[in-house]
């Protein structure tokens, strides 16, 4: 029997439909609030605890980093929101260093459109949908953007990116959607229904930038450490409780990348150069 490549090419087609429409009826059935909730339970009680040391070897968890030993984490939450050793990470105390606010893998790295859009494994999305502001992302047409992806295995809290003063804050979606490669290919735009935390900053030459923190399947929970105004560079400001994404966003003209897509990033590391400065 002799199949023709069009016939070839129609098969494609369908089992990428069929593809598309399973994974989304399962991260679908995972942004149930009820299956959420009782994960976080279960994550959160020492129920879980035996897991941890099945965890750490299925994700390669770099525990020597940690700040606390496996043996001392009474749940999955706990070592999820692990904290790190003082001396573990190297911050560049040049003004003119952006730093990666976390450990994890630079997913995108490029240029807003005039009107403020941007595409992330295929799907285009609106940077005024994602601030939940038409008028604040205006502020940010051509500017640079990194969207840097938390695997399960990665250190899961948020640091300042620069020095800066955080000028506004607020809580936007509630959905839990996953944001790994199969989640940003195959969800309905994660990035800007997820349940997410956006933070205004401006840095002390005046440059703007915002951190976007989001939220990911199941779990879903950020939790802000940091409540005053003034961030220095490389400080604690908030966690995720589980794998997660955060999109760093500056306004046109002030950034040089040093990080390319695919880069594995630490916190700390340097992943913009400031090439020129604002007086706003």
């Amino acid at each position: 029997m002799i199949t023709s490549a069009s016939t070839i090419q129609i098969d494609a087609e369908k089992v990428s439909y069929l593809k598309q429409g399973f994974f989304r009826a399962c991260i679908e059935l995972h942004n149930h609030k009820l299956f959420s909730s009782l994960l976080q339970r279960f994550a959160k009680s020492r129920l879980s605890r035996p897991l941890i040391p099945s965890f750490c070897k299925t994700f390669r968890l770099e525990m020597a980093e940690a700040k606390d030993s496996v043996d001392s984490f009474q749940s999955l939450h706990e070592l999820f929101t692990r904290e790190l050793r003082e001396d573990v990470r190297s911050i560049s105390a040049s003004p003119r260093n952006l730093i990666s606010p976390v450990d994890g893998r630079c997913a995108e790295v490029g240029t807003l459109s005039n009107d403020v859009q941007f595409e992330v494994k295929g799907q285009r999305y609106s940077f005024a949908e994602m601030l939940g502001s038409e008028e604040m992302a205006k502020t940010y047409a051509k500017g640079t953007y990194f969207i840097l992806y938390l695997s399960p295995r990665d250190y899961h809290r948020i640091h300042s990116p620069l020095h800066a003063t955080c000028t506004d804050e607020w809580m936007l979606g509630g959905r839990s959607y996953p944001v790994n490669e199969w989640g940003l290919r195959y969800g309905r735009k994660p990035l800007s229904r997820n349940k997410r935390l956006v933070s205004v900053l401006k840095g002390a030459k005046g440059e703007r930038l915002a951190l976007i923190s989001i939220g990911a399947v199941n779990i879903n929970s950020i939790v802000k450490t940091k409540h005053e105004s003034v961030w220095r560079k490389g400080e604690e400001v908030a966690y995720f409780s589980f794998g997660s994404t955060v999109i760093l966003v500056l306004e046109a003209g002030i950034a040089a990348p040093v990080i390319e897509p695919g880069t594995n990033v630490k916190m700390g590391q340097t992943i913009a150069t400031l090439v020129s400065q604002t007086t706003s």
